[in-house]
């Protein structure tokens, strides 16, 4: 109220915008987001490279590592970065189309929101549309045996298409398919996947073609002491979580010798409880030992002598994808352990990884735990490697326990789209505009797909809706040649979980957006707060200087 009494509600130096200034930031804000990832959209899309403030360098065209990588400010642009998140958490892949769809959304919604359709109304239209979405998606999907390993390795090379391993992506994508499939656990009518189980380890030094499926566990470690066995074939594994080694007391403790045969008795009664420990691991019949805490020297001493293999102070993790892989129970007292607790593999071995020594467990009879191993030119490209199958497992994944899926090429987009416009015809009042522009929006993954792969994105935009129009429903833009053409026959396939949640994710994240109309900033704090410190009356400052004080 101008012509009354001013009142301070926000403290010095906080900032607010509201109405449409606000909402266009916010809007700003996340469509530059998504004018990052664009580029990399797709199997001709480009990559990025990120320096980080310590000068490490990743090179990636991985939507969730790209956002994750850059160190956002802006709250908008920082939802955008969450929405990519949750979708990389969830399925594991499209997190580059679910801020490239968020993105298009929020511009299509500036468009109605400056023609004065309150962002409410837009709002409600975009639910709607999504609804519609859903059931479009549900719809045209195809179901797929989730055993078949032809169809898996489909979907997991789709996967991999638009990544750096790309030319080795059948290769790759067939190892990823055994090593989800030997995990995979009937749950019910379906199956269950848990991706922990399936532990990726990287090494750079040979080619890609050097990556391999190990049925059991690979461990960055070596057999403790030069005269046990590098090699055991027919493992009988003991996995232990305690330590072999004599515990210190808790407290400070003294023990007072005056005599030196009773120094001798003390030394040798430590050894002699060292001896019976691995005595108890003699008996139950064990030839390697996992120990996850550390092993007393005399203690490798007695292992070497009974031809037991051992290796120490393995994470936990790893000892419980062993247990899972050979079937041994992890044991905390030594004396519970018994030949029962015992796992069993064909070969333990040591073996030499460029210039490190790691240890082997494989061979085991039905291995619930596998450990992929990449290899590559340089550490740049396994980490980039590890992302791919990191998200062609995910797909997989996805595919095993929701065996449905789509073609890929932007063809369940323009389905989708295609769909919503006629649909959206029967819609009254202003929401039918939003519904529209839902369309428009979804419709935008096709045109960036065929941006990326330098064909014209007008023509295939005008090509697309009348292939779609004579109910061609997989027709899609195929980077690879430059052409549109059916994408199912053309094997490129992807799950429909992946799509469902890319248009929920993104739809949610742009409703949130244009709902707000006032942001409020709080300034950081400068200097120490009022009344820290000394001077005068708490913060108010000496009174002396004041007039007529």
């Amino acid at each position: 109220m101008s012509n009354g009494p001013q009142y301070i509600l926000l403290k010095e130096g906080s900032s607010e915008s509201k109405g449409r200034e606000a909402q266009r930031n916010n809007i700003q804000a996340a469509k530059l987001i998504a004018e990052i990832v664009k580029t990399s959209l797709g199997p001709r899309g480009m990559d990025k490279m990120l320096v980080d403030s310590l000068g490490d360098v990743t090179i990636t065209n991985d939507g969730a590592t790209m956002l994750k990588e850059i160190d956002v400010q802006h709250p908008a642009a920082k939802m955008m970065v969450e929405i990519s998140k949750a979708t990389d958490n969830e399925v594991g892949d499209g997190t580059t189309s679910g801020v490239i769809l968020a993105g298009a959304l929020l511009e299509k919604a500036e468009e109605l929101i400056t023609q004065d359709v309150h962002p409410t109304v837009v709002v409600d239209g975009y639910m709607k549309a999504l609804e519609k979405a859903e059931q479009v998606l549900e719809k045209i999907a195809e179901k797929v045996d989730p055993t078949s390993r032809a169809d898996l390795i489909k979907v997991a090379t789709t996967a991999m298409q638009t990544k750096l391993v790309s030319d080795d992506a059948p290769f790759l994508a067939g190892l990823v398919v055994d090593a989800m499939s030997q995990v995979a656990e009937k749950s019910g009518d379906g199956y269950k996947v848990d991706i922990d189980n399936v532990k990726v380890e990287k090494k750079p030094g040979g080619s890609m073609m050097d990556t391999k499926l190990i049925s059991g566990v690979a461990l960055d470690k070596e057999v403790v002491h030069s005269a046990m066995p590098k090699k055991v074939e027919g493992a009988k594994i003991a996995l232990i979580n305690s330590a072999l080694e004599i515990e210190k007391t808790e407290f400070s403790a003294e023990i007072r010798i005056n005599d030196p045969d009773q120094m001798q008795q003390f030394l040798d009664e430590e050894d002699n409880i060292l001896k019976g420990m691995v005595q108890k691991i003699i008996d139950a019949g064990a030839n390697v030992l996992v120990c996850q805490k550390g092993i007393d020297d005399s203690a490798q001493n007695y292992l070497a002598r009974a031809n037991i293999m051992a290796v120490r102070r393995v994470k936990e993790s790893d000892m419980t994808k062993i247990s899972k892989a050979t079937g041994a129970r992890i044991v905390t007292n030594l004396d519970d352990l018994s030949a029962k607790d015992l796992g069993h593999a064909k070969i333990a071995e040591e073996r030499k990884v460029e210039e490190d020594k790691w240890v082997f467990i494989e061979g085991a009879k039905n291995p619930k735990a596998v450990t992929l191993l990449i290899r590559g030119g340089s550490q740049r490209v396994v980490d980039e490697a590890e992302r791919s199958i990191h998200d062609a497992m995910m797909v997989t994944k996805d595919v095993i326990e929701k065996p449905a899926i789509v073609a890929g090429g932007g063809a369940p987009e323009v389905e989708v789209a295609y769909q919503v416009r006629e649909w959206a015809q029967k819609l009254t009042g202003r929401e039918q505009l939003a519904a529209l522009k839902f369309a428009e929006a979804v419709e935008t993954i096709a045109t960036i797909l065929a941006e990326n792969a330098g064909m014209d994105p007008i023509d295939t935009q005008v090509e697309l809706r009348a292939r779609h129009g004579k109910g061609e429903k997989w027709a899609g833009v195929d980077a690879l040649s430059g052409k549109v053409g059916n994408m199912m026959a053309k094997n490129v396939v992807e799950p429909l979980a992946v799509k469902l949640q890319i248009l929920k994710a993104a739809t949610e994240a742009a409703s949130m957006l244009l709902r707000i109309d006032d942001v409020i900033a709080s300034s950081k704090m400068s200097g120490p707060p009022p009344g820290a410190g000394g001077g005068g009356m708490g913060g108010m400052g000496g009174m002396g200087g004041m007039p007529g004080m």
